[in-house]
């Protein structure tokens, strides 16, 4: 880390959110050095027993709070006493940004709604995130990334193998992380306009929006009258440039011909097969695609033949165009992930990883925040009402009034 300050140092965010796609706008902050209190109710985030759930992978470290919450420090208030609203108002005047992805009927029983926020502080930035957006007939409906960013933007439907596949399911937190950085998008352009006017505001992303900015290329031709094709089975590709193969060892690797012309100078020499580029059937663009099912057997059948690495050395080598279809265990030492900073170490030992997943996104010269461990539920709750004021009396006062539920 270099000396520079950290972009957002000096900015104070509250993270008054849960799961995923709110609280990682926050931590996307924290990175880029906001100071981020996570404000949960007595019962905690639901994200934190996540893990728990069958299928989830197991390890000894809370690894989703590690990614999602790091550098943050923890805050336990219950919003439904006065006492804790007391304390939350008292935190919003001298806050920078205030996240929250409540129902809208919990921000107005809570009084977390942004015109009742903005009272306190006209200055706030409030970063609103929601399954389906601000209006509509389902706004205010719940939702997850699996339901309102995956399945309803059609990417459910289109992501499967052939027609008669099942639809496909998404991972944990697939919609939710590039649907949070949206969310970051707008509330840096509001602290801009701030910069600008001296205003506050309201800023607000979905799932819903997002889904369907990720699907937009398949998306927008609909909305233009297209029919939208399933993809066909692999062996019936229409263009067998632009397919996935097995090689000798059981790893896949994707061909992507975008400029398919190019590519086809380059890709008989890689396979060792000169003779195709001498074959009247793939002589043209147009020929190839007529005979695609023909070029895709002869590549499997090429391509099968060697194990995965061969293929790795002959394709940089000749320059073609290809992916390695990865098992989610290759990071684990990926050198390409450590030395573009895709992962990064933590900024102290006991993390549970050498290594954790760094926001996708970097300003030359300007450092981040290396990884702290996420806080533990309302860890620095005492901490945090010193600062902001609160003597020992008014703490004890507080508590006996509710603020911090019945087992602080």
């Amino acid at each position: 880390m270099n000396n520079e300050t950290m972009i957002l140092e000096g900015i104070k965010v509250l993270d008054v959110a849960s799961f995923i796609a709110g609280p990682v706008a926050t931590t996307v902050m924290a990175d880029f050095g906001a100071k981020v209190i996570k404000l949960e109710p007595p019962a905690g985030d639901g994200y934190r027993k996540l893990t728990e759930l069958a299928g989830m992978p197991e390890a000894e470290e809370p690894y989703h709070m590690l990614v999602d919450n790091r550098s943050k420090r923890g805050l336990c208030l219950d919003l439904t006493m006065e006492a804790g609203r007391e304390v939350l108002h008292c935190l919003v005047k001298d806050t920078d940004v205030l996240v929250t992805n409540y129902m809208p009927e919990v921000r107005e029983k809570l009084g977390l709604r942004y015109e009742d926020l903005a009272a306190v502080n006209p200055r706030l930035i409030y970063g609103s995130m929601s399954a389906y957006g601000e209006a509509g007939p389902e706004a205010g409906q719940t939702g997850f990334d699996t339901t309102a960013y995956w399945a309803r933007s059609g990417l459910m439907d289109l992501v499967r193998p052939d027609p008669d596949g099942n639809p496909a399911r998404s991972m944990p937190g697939q919609g939710d992380h590039p649907t949070g950085l949206a969310l970051f998008s707008a509330i840096l352009l509001a602290l801009l306009r701030r910069e600008r006017t001296g205003k506050g505001s309201m800023v607000h992303s979905s799932l819903l929006a997002n889904g369907y900015w990720a699907n937009a290329y398949m998306a927008q031709a609909a909305l233009c009258g297209a029919a939208v094709p399933l993809r066909p089975r692999r062996e019936l590709a229409v263009n067998a440039l632009s397919n996935y193969y097995k090689s000798k060892d059981g790893r896949w690797l994707m061909l992507t011909a975008a400029n398919e012309g190019k590519e086809w100078t380059r890709l008989p020499a890689a396979l060792g097969r000169h003779d195709l580029m001498e074959d009247p059937r793939f002589a043209t663009l147009e020929t190839r695609q007529e005979n695609a099912e023909a070029l895709t057997a002869i590549l499997d059948e090429v391509i099968g033949g060697q194990d995965v690495d061969y293929w790795r050395n002959a394709f940089r080598e000749h320059r073609v165009t290809a992916g390695f279809v990865s098992r989610t265990e290759d990071i684990y030492g990926d050198e390409q992930a450590i030395q573009s900073g895709a992962v990064v170490p933590g900024a102290v030992a006991g993390l549970g990883a050498n290594y954790i997943i760094d926001s996708p996104l970097w300003v030359e010269g300007s450092p981040k925040q290396a990884p702290l461990p996420a806080p533990e539920q309302g860890e620095h709750t005492l901490e945090i009402l010193v600062e902001a004021g609160y003597d020992e009396a008014g703490i004890a006062n507080l508590r006996a009034h509710g603020a911090f539920g019945s087992d602080f």
